[in-house]
């Protein structure tokens, strides 16, 4: 069965990671993502590199390939007066408009919301930016780092100030770009269903800080109904205890005890039954209040065995824990290949290309992945012709 957004158009205008990323989530469902690049060079991730994928005739960024898988790429001069009206053209004829150009730089081609939805009034336009469209920020150029900074993500992230390695980090991947992408997905997919009970379209407005600052999720509100700042306190958490890393006779795992059942469960298993039973640590928040005096001790229990042992012990006795993985051993683990998320796709020129399955499973509209990671306008003389009826 075709996936839930077979028949759906999207006209991919974005570059980079969040726009990129929210039109290979909307692929993966289904829909027939058209990517418009600039015939120099194309999206600017094709450069992003090394690594590259250099089997078939033309070589990939592994950057650019995390994000395009599902596309057709079509190379298009949107700053001539022809591109422009091919662009038009397209729009008339899809659903879903993706731009993350800054604010008001397609309005001068006549490809802003206003322009293209004159030609398609029904079109959902989402509109990904540093800041917005509105407010005192809107005019300026926002990068996920800058992103992360601005938005508090990093003065949360990092060992605490004082501690060996201590000082602001950002995260080991683009998560407010990937954030962002995800959440203009959810967006499309609402005024989707809104266009389907009403025929309107209408423009969203998508923006980096406005999503980092959403996802700060528990610190945020933790700030909020405290008024005060949390900080960096390393990969311990806030609220949980105990809920973070701990050294291990050959090296480091995590132990996530989440309610008090768990936290007794793991004292027995641990052979320090006794310990559950301290008014001290009985409750999550009598653990909190004592954190200094508990984590030492548990840190010294845990060092006494090897990480294997430690995660043996933990999965008998029905406690969250386990290894922390280096990416090579995240893809050897059993539950990632059995759940299928290593994926090899065919591309045009029959070179095999690696990719990173979705996380969605449906039980009725199986997510198929047909298409591998384009090369720059590989289908332009396709979707022309095939979308526009011209010819050559």
């Amino acid at each position: 069965m075709a996936g839930p957004l077979s028949g759906i158009r999207v006209l991919d205008l974005s570059r980079i990671l969040a726009g990129p990323w929210a039109g290979q989530c909307l692929a993966d469902l289904g829909a027939d993502v058209i990517k418009v690049e600039n015939p120099n060079g194309g999206d600017d991730t094709r450069t992003w590199g090394p690594p590259f994928f250099e089997e078939g005739e033309t070589k990939l960024s592994a950057y650019y390939m995390c994000a395009n898988r599902g596309k057709r790429s079509v190379t298009i001069d949107i700053a001539t007066p022809e591109g422009q009206a091919i662009v038009k053209e397209l729009a008339a004829k899809s659903d879903i408009v993706i731009e993350n150009f800054k604010v008001g730089g397609l309005r001068k081609y006549g490809l802003d919301y206003e322009g293209l939805s004159a030609v398609n009034a029904g079109l959902i336009y989402c509109s990904i930016t540093g800041f917005g469209q509105t407010g005192p920020y809107a005019t300026r150029p926002g990068y996920d780092l800058l992103i992360q900074a601005l938005g508090g993500l990093m003065s949360i992230t990092g060992e605490a100030d004082g501690m060996p390695g201590g000082g602001p980090q950002r995260a080991g991947v683009a998560v407010t770009d990937l954030f962002t992408g995800l959440y203009s997905s959810i967006a499309i997919l609402g005024a989707l269903h809104h266009r389907e009970k009403t025929g309107e379209g209408q423009h969203i407005d998508m923006s980096l800080l406005d999503t980092q600052v959403a996802v700060l999720a528990n610190q945020g509100s933790n700030y909020l109904v405290s008024g005060k700042a949390p900080t960096r306190q390393g990969n311990s958490h806030p609220t949980i205890v105990p809920y973070q890393s701990f050294k291990t006779k050959d090296g480091y795992m995590i132990l996530a005890v989440g309610n008090d059942g768990q936290f007794a469960r793991f004292c027995a298993a641990a052979g320090m039954p006794a310990l559950a039973d301290d008014e001290r640590f009985k409750t999550n928040p009598s653990r909190v209040a004592h954190r200094e005096a508990l984590v030492p001790i548990v840190a010294g229990i845990i060092e006494g065995k090897t990480t294997d042992e430690w995660v043996n012990i933990l999965e008998a006795a029905n406690v969250p824990g386990g290894p922390i993985n280096t990416i090579d051993r995240v893809f050897e683990d059993a539950q990632v290949k059995a759940r299928g998320l290593a994926l090899e796709l065919e591309g045009e020129d029959g070179a095999i290309l690696p990719s990173v399955a979705s996380p969605i499973r449906y039980s009725k509209t199986k997510i198929e992945y047909k298409k591998a990671p384009p090369k720059l306008g590989q289908d332009t003389a396709a979707v022309l012709h095939d979308v526009l009826g011209m010819k050559g």
